[in-house]
């Protein structure tokens, strides 16, 4: 190396070579870095061996557990080798046999060198008569479990636990065991200890502060704080029911598009305010329920305008986007047209809207059907269905009886031997007043069902009979009924409806209602203008 050239360009060092702009140090800290990659075992950038794939320290395993040496020479780590020398250091007890290390004082094991613990003698229990050999008070486990002194022995130790008990902690401890099971009162007892054990004041707010838990229920122990407390004077009655339906209130004011939040918001402080003069005055003021319920429908209704109209502003709201809102669901018009009617009421009292949408309109419900019915070919896979012999005799017949002759299930279920007539092949169901006369199909389905009665050797006089009820004389349960048609995923009074639907809009309704033995109104309702698109043929659905 000759007079210094240059100064090094990484580290400022002298740089003895011509044409050169680093020094020797850093010159092989470079070789190095480039031969240098990353270790897939330990992450590190180190040179890694050319037969493992990793560096030198990861290459070195434990032969008995595959984790890293450090010693060149080792073929064990450090906690294999101790394990090792431990296991070497053992030698047979000449007591027991079993290899240990020898104790030189005793020549044994360290188990053979423990002096035995003398058993304690099994006792009687005082109340059951029980030997046992850990009495508590002379009593066994089980006994000392329902004893009534239980929670006042668990009080006793957590007074003398604390260093400046509360005066009034040994008269709630009285108060639980006399309002609560021993085990109850001592699980409450013991967590009241765990809530005493930090440090905070022992008043009895701060107290019952610290052991309200938050959600839906305080908790069983602030419960009881707080109805000693309130009994005894001590304290206030929490608001916990108030806090909950106030987040209630809220979640639901949430819920409103961010657009039509703010008079949402306005409107349940409106109600709250309402509910407090009412209370001041004497009147029956809302309750929580009827609150929440009128806000998840004014939410419901901000959703709805938001998403589907595309309005975003109460003033531009009209008739046509609440009937819309009103169609939605029909059966709850009358109440959500009241709540709407009061919202936009204080809407238009505090200058939010100029006109009033629900003005002038009705409440009156629709008398129309709008169930659900069956298509034709729906029904013929029905039919072939239930003509066959593979469904249950009781599926088949409440199924035909109710696709053929709109029988219905409670027909079904109070039909008699008495009500079949065996020369002219009809039945008597409910209060028609003619007997209804059955097809060859009907009348192969009830005998199977006959057949499948008598099987079951009863003398009930119902045509369906169950295993509940063969030894009985009642008919079966509606809930069974209810079910038989579950194998078809469709229930008895949609395809009743169906046969309905079609007899009303093909025939005299005075005269189906007549024949049937129901309610002439209860049959106009199936002359209504609704229609659902799936009775329709192809060409009359779609126009």
């Amino acid at each position: 190396m000759g007079k210094k050239q240059r100064d090094c360009a990484t580290c400022g060092a002298p740089v003895g070579f011509k044409g050169r702009e680093l020094c020797c140090l850093c010159m092989r800290r470079l070789r190095e870095q480039a031969a240098k990659d990353r270790c897939p075992a330990c992450g590190k950038d180190r040179v890694l061996n050319a037969d493992t794939g990793r560096c030198v320290l990861c290459s070195r395993c434990c032969t008995q557990c595959g984790d890293p040496v450090r010693a060149r020479d080792a073929t064990l780590c450090r906690a294999c080798r101790r394990r090792a020398a431990a296991q070497a250091a053992k030698a047979p007890c000449p007591r027991c046999g079993r290899p240990g290390l020898i104790r030189p004082a005793t020549g044994w094991c360290g188990t053979c060198s423990r002096p035995p613990v003398a058993p304690k003698p099994a006792r009687t229990c005082t109340a059951c008569g029980a030997l046992t050999t850990h009495p508590v008070n002379g009593l066994c486990s089980a006994c000392w479990q329902r004893h009534p002194d239980r929670p006042l022995v668990r009080g006793e130790h957590l007074i003398a636990a604390l260093a400046q008990p509360p005066a009034w902690l040994d008269g709630f401890i009285v108060f639980v065991a006399d309002r609560f099971a021993p085990s109850r009162a001592t699980e409450l007892v013991s967590e009241l200890s765990r809530l005493l054990s930090h440090e905070g004041l022992m008043l009895p707010s701060a107290v019952l502060d610290r052991s309200r838990r938050s959600g839906r229920s305080m908790g069983s122990l602030a419960r009881a704080l707080e109805d000693y407390f309130v009994d005894n004077s001590l304290a206030l009655p929490t608001d916990h029911r108030e806090r909950l339906a106030a987040g209630r209130r809220q979640r639901r004011v949430d819920g409103t598009p961010a657009d039509l939040r703010p008079v949402v918001q306005a409107f349940a402080t409106f109600m709250i305010n309402n509910r407090d003069r009412a209370r001041r005055s004497g009147t029956h003021p809302r309750t929580d329920h009827t609150i929440e319920s009128a806000l998840a429908t004014v939410r419901d209704l901000a959703t709805f305008i938001a998403d589907h109209r595309g309005k975003h502003d109460w003033a531009v709201v009209d008739v046509h986007d609440i009937e819309a809102f009103l169609a939605l669901l029909p059966r709850t018009r009358a109440r959500r047209l009241a709540v709407v009617r009061q919202f936009f009421r204080f809407a238009r009292s505090n200058k939010i809207v100029l006109v009033d949408p629900t003005r002038g309109q009705s409440a009156k419900k629709t008398r129309g059907f709008t169930g659900r019915t069956l298509r034709l070919d729906q029904q013929r896979v029905l039919f072939h269905r239930w003509t066959s012999t593979d469904p249950h005799p009781h599926e088949a017949l409440l199924g035909i009886l109710a696709l053929l002759h709109a029988a219905s299930s409670q027909e079904v279920r109070l039909l008699r031997i008495a009500h079949i007539d065996t020369t002219q092949h009809t039945i008597r169901l409910g209060h028609r007043p003619e007997p209804v006369p059955l097809d060859p199909d009907s009348w192969a389905v009830l005998q199977r069902c006959l057949a499948h009665r008598q099987a079951q050797d009863t003398l009930n006089p119902h045509v369906i009979v169950t295993r509940g009820t063969k030894a009985r004389q009642d008919p079966a349960s509606s809930a069974y009924f209810t079910h038989l048609l579950d194998p078809v995923g469709i229930p008895p009074r949609t395809v009743r409806c169906t046969r309905l639907a079609e007899l009303v809009n093909t025939l005299d309704p005075k005269l189906v209602a007549a024949a049937l033995g129901m309610n002439p109104d209860g049959v106009i309702a199936y002359l209504s203008d609704y229609v659902e698109e799936a009775r329709l043929p192809p060409e009359r659905a779609n126009p």
